[in-house]
């Protein structure tokens, strides 16, 4: 199969994207071409890869030009932003739409009458799990991804002065918007906190391995559960959240639900710094069920027997 994915938004090495989808193809023999911005964010394309240059956040016309060479001889188009659908060439194999950011019921269902589309329920997110952890530890708190208004960078901020006192440090890592990029730069400047700018997913992860905490300080705009959750779950972090990911810690008891202001998310980093069984408890609890339901690993044959769907490859011309 040779499969086409696209994205003008996100970073070209997104941890879904790149490291479980494209890589699950890739693994299973299948051809990539890769359209996303390279040039943006500064990043040279993957030897296995075909790649297309596009800008950052493209007008539809660029958008549609580097689509169309993208899917020259493709079975299957993978899009990463509900914009991509407005820029589709006319010619093109079968679409899927993975949905990536929130989105209205009619914009849903309107592209699911066209195009097949990603759900958590058709492809569920995932992490990689470690095998076994680092314990908690008590001097530093993480958080993994984007940094914006919307995932409580200016909380994140005022947290780390109020810890500050208490011993415990914060390390930010992740791109950041570029309106709040000159907050963070001052507050890493006069010794607030750490902010390491994108770091790979994988080494994120081995960076956040023996934190107090993972921070997770969505607003209640954001209407699914933070994937950065699970990889908090999968490195055995207990979980600190704000409502919108309650649905994913509060079932499994692996972390503390608090809402987004400084005084709450500070209460609950000292009361897991000052209980160590508790924070080796709730890191267990995360960590056995992500390594029961969330291991990228166990998931990715199915992502790519349903991508081989969509494309109309039957088992005969697999087998070829």
């Amino acid at each position: 199969m040779r499969a086409c994915v696209a994205t003008t938004v996100h970073h070209p090495e997104d941890a879904r994207i790149m490291h479980r989808q494209i890589r699950a193809l890739l693994d299973a023999g299948h051809e990539v071409t890769y359209v996303a911005p390279f040039t943006f964010f500064n990043v040279t394309p993957a030897m296995r890869l075909t790649a297309v240059d596009v800008a950052h956040e493209a007008s539809y016309g660029k958008a549609r030009s580097a689509l169309r060479r993208g899917v020259r001889d493709a079975d299957l188009l993978i899009v990463h932003d509900h914009r991509l659908l407005r820029a589709l060439p006319h010619r093109r194999p079968p679409v899927v739409w993975d949905v990536r950011e929130p989105v209205t019921p009619r914009n849903l269902a309107r592209a699911a009458r066209r195009h097949r589309v990603i759900s958590p329920e058709v492809v569920p997110e995932g992490t990689l799990v470690s095998p076994g952890p680092p314990l908690p530890g008590d001097t530093r708190v993480v958080h993994i991804g984007r940094l914006s208004a919307e995932s409580g960078v200016h909380e994140l901020i005022g947290l780390a002065e109020r810890l500050i006192p208490y011993g415990v440090r914060m390390d930010l890592i992740g791109a950041a918007a570029p309106g709040v990029r000159p907050l963070l730069r001052d507050a890493q400047r006069v010794g607030l906190l750490d902010w390491f700018g994108y770091v790979p997913n994988r080494h994120a992860l081995r960076m956040a391995e023996g934190a107090l905490a993972g921070l997770s300080l969505a607003r209640d705009t954001v209407r699914t559960p933070p994937t950065k959750i699970m990889d908090y779950m999968g490195r055995g972090l207990p979980v600190i959240t704000t409502p919108p990911g309650a649905p994913l810690v509060e079932p499994i008891g692996c972390g503390l639900v608090v809402p987004l202001d400084v005084d709450s998310v500070l209460n609950a980093v000292l009361d897991l710094k000052e209980n160590p069984a508790r924070r080796v408890k709730l890191g267990a609890l995360g960590h056995a069920e992500a390594r029961l339901r969330h291991h990228w690993p166990d998931q990715a044959a199915a992502f790519v027997r349903q991508a081989e769907s969509w494309a109309g490859l039957t088992a005969h011309a697999l087998a070829v």
